[in-house]
C-alpha cells in the first residue's frame, strides 16, 4: 500500500486540530497517540482511507463534534468520515453535554460489535496504544496511576477507575478477537498484566 498526498494532508489536518491537546496526565503531545494508532493500523493491513481515519479517530470526539465531522467529510470523503464516527463515543462539541462515561462506553461496545472490520481495526489499534500506556503507567506508579480515570476523578478511589477500565477493555477484546486475533492476543497480555487481580 502506498500512502499518497492525501495522507500527508490528513496528517497536517490532525496535527493542527490536536495541536493544543496532550495525553491524559502527561506533557506528551496527543499527536503521538494518533501516529501510533495509524501506524499500527497500517502494520495490520489498513488501506489509506482507514489509515487516515485512524489519524482522525478522536477528532470528532475531542475537537469540535459534528462540525469537525463535516470538515472531515468535505476534505477526506464519506468513508473516512463514517469510520471516524464509528470510532467516536460522543459527537457533541461540549464536554458538559456528553453522556456519563459508563453510558458512552456501553453504547460504544454495543455499536462496535456490528461495525465493519475496518472500524474495528482502528478501535483495536487505539485500545492497543492506550492499554500499552496504561500498563506502563501501572508499572511505574501502581494503583495511583488510575487516579486520572473515570470513577477516581468523580471522587471515588483509583481502584474504582481501574475496575471500570478492566471491564471496558475486557468487553472490547472479545469483539476484536474475531477479526484481529493477533491484536487481541497482545491486548490479552497487557490486560492480564494490568488488571488480572481485579477479576479474582
Amino acid at each position: 500500500m502506498k500512502l499518497t498526498s492525501v495522507f500527508t494532508k490528513a496528517l497536517i489536518f490532525a496535527a493542527d486540530l490536536h495541536k493544543d491537546q496532550y495525553r491524559k496526565g502527561e506533557p506528551i503531545p496527543y499527536l503521538s497517540h494518533l501516529l501510533r494508532v495509524s501506524g499500527n493500523a497500517i502494520e495490520f493491513g489498513a488501506d489509506e482511507e482507514t489509515a487516515i481515519a485512524a489519524l482522525l479517530h478522536d477528532a470528532v470526539e475531542d475537537q469540535g463534534g459534528m462540525k469537525t465531522a463535516d470538515r472531515i467529510r468535505s476534505e477526506f470523503g464519506d468513508r473516512v468520515c463514517d469510520l471516524v464516527l464509528a470510532c467516536s463515543d460522543s459527537t457533541t462539541a461540549k464536554e458538559e453535554e456528553k453522556l456519563p462515561w459508563k453510558d458512552r462506553k456501553e453504547d460504544y461496545i454495543r455499536r462496535m460489535k456490528t461495525e465493519s472490520p475496518d472500524a474495528q481495526l482502528i478501535s483495536a489499534c487505539d485500545k492497543l496504544d492506550n492499554l500499552t500506556c496504561t500498563a506502563r503507567g501501572f508499572r511505574k506508579s501502581g494503583i495511583d496511576h488510575f487516579a486520572r480515570f473515570y470513577g477516581a476523578r468523580e471522587g471515588k478511589s483509583p481502584q474504582h477507575g481501574r475496575q471500570n477500565l478492566a471491564w471496558y477493555y475486557r468487553e472490547l477484546i472479545a469483539i476484536f478477537r474475531i477479526h484481529y486475533p493477533d491484536i487481541a492476543a497482545e491486548l490479552d497480555r497487557l490486560w492480564e498484566e494490568t488488571f488480572l487481580d481485579e477479576e479474582k
